[in-house]
């Protein structure tokens, strides 16, 4: 019989989740510049409608069904056919299986969404959405199961709580990909045109975390509590130090920054979230934070056009925390976890170290590839004229803002 308490905070965790794309989408409209708010955001929302229809179809099933210790599931589940409704779900019985299927359907919402703010302002709408269908069938659904589908990864014993290899390494490295792909911007954006929604955008994000990283454990107890204290201490350690570098090399205490940073802390504990005491959560939140910050300031430096840091906070950030995860793993606060290389556990950390590298270059080589495809169909870079006019107008012929 289903748990009452467990399936409420499960439908809880799984709002909180959905809450996040929107949330992403104000964070990154906030960001951009007044002729392309519109533009941005539209890409984190439709990503809610294409991929429920895709999850329906072939996602859920391609991730969570069949494929024992492979790379893909099959088609068993497919349209949802073979699923008991009434029934309970197999990795935690006190919860409906349809509670599964939602809770997971959020996380495949927001992971391409995420590649949005590397290449803003010079995508155009059509591509994308060839892009968000072609990623996650061939990125996000395979390393979905391979991690938490029983598949590969799983079999070898890697392990990942809520989406550091399968969330923030692929869309990370997926950005960058694209940046190199589509090149740098003809038309200089100017700085945020809304720091308030960028921290509009950044609250929804830390709130909906919650459900992110507490709720991948899928039912009420004390490793539940952990993930959740674990995930605001990362990210609240993560924020001041940012605030903090910020500070001291750049002369000025930066809002944008402060939230900069919270979003490199909760990227960077995601992996480790359940599995890490909550000592080793504060110094993953400061770690992170200096490693993320350092490469912002690389690919500014090397004039790598990520518009929004996408790679430098989210690529950088998941690989870093999965491999903190290697390094600090205590299987004292979860039996469920694995001890890290301070523990002893050597091979764990090799193998979290080689999991993590190991989808970044694969998500970083399929996106620029893919992308180079769906540039035969149809162009994937805008044109210099609907740059100049702004997205907003020249490809949705909406403004987001009356003109003065």
């Amino acid at each position: 019989m289903f748990d009452t308490g467990n399936t409420g905070f499960m439908l809880v965790a799984t709002s909180l989740v959905m809450l996040m794309t929107p949330g992403l989408a104000f964070f990154y409209g906030g960001l951009v510049g007044r002729k392309n708010v519109l533009a941005i955001m539209i890409q984190s929302f439709v990503s809610m409608g294409v991929t429920t229809v895709l999850w329906y179809i072939c996602g859920y099933s391609l991730c969570f069904s069949g494929g024992e210790g492979a790379v893909i599931g099959d088609l068993n589940n497919a349209f949802m056919r073979n699923m008991d409704i009434t029934a309970a779900y197999s990795g935690s019985s006190s919860i409906p299986l349809l509670v599964f299927f939602a809770y997971q359907m959020m996380f495949a919402q927001i992971t391409p969404a995420l590649c949005t703010g590397a290449f803003t302002n010079r995508v155009t709408f059509k591509a994308y959405l060839i892009f968000l269908v072609g990623w996650l069938l061939f990125v996000y659904f395979p390393l979905a199961h391979m991690v938490w589908g029983g598949g590969l990864l799983a079999k070898h014993g890697v392990l990942d709580f809520a989406g550091g290899i399968v969330v923030h390494a692929t869309a990370g490295f997926a950005a960058l990909a694209s940046v190199f792909f589509v090149g740098k911007r003809k038309v200089a954006d100017p700085a945020a045109h809304s720091i308030p929604l960028v921290a509009l955008g950044t609250g929804l994000l830390w709130f909906g975390w919650y459900g992110f990283n507490a709720g991948s454990e899928l039912k009420v107890d004390a490793v539940t509590a952990l993930a959740f204290v674990n995930t605001d201490v990362a990210a609240s350690f993560a924020a001041i130090t940012w605030l903090i570098l910020a500070w001291i090399i750049e002369k000025k205490p930066k809002f944008v920054g402060l939230l900069t940073g919270s979003i490199a802390g909760l990227a960077t504990i995601t992996p480790a979230a359940g599995y890490v005491t909550t000592k080793s959560a504060v110094l993953i939140g400061i770690t992170a934070s200096v490693v993320c910050y350092i490469a912002v300031n690389i690919k500014n430096k090397l004039q790598w056009d990520d518009a929004l840091d996408v790679w430098g906070v989210h690529g950088v950030g998941g690989v870093l925390g999965v491999i903190c995860l290697g390094l600090l793993g205590n299987k004292f606060v979860n039996a469920g976890g694995a001890d890290g290389l301070v523990h002893g556990g050597v091979n764990f950390f090799l193998k979290q170290t080689v999991a993590v590298l190991g989808t970044a270059v694969y998500a970083f080589v399929f996106t620029y590839v893919m992308l180079f495809l769906i540039n035969i169909i149809t162009p994937v870079r805008t044109s210099p004229e609907e740059e100049q006019a702004g997205l907003d107008e020249s490809m949705h012929g909406e403004t987001a803002y009356l003109q003065s």
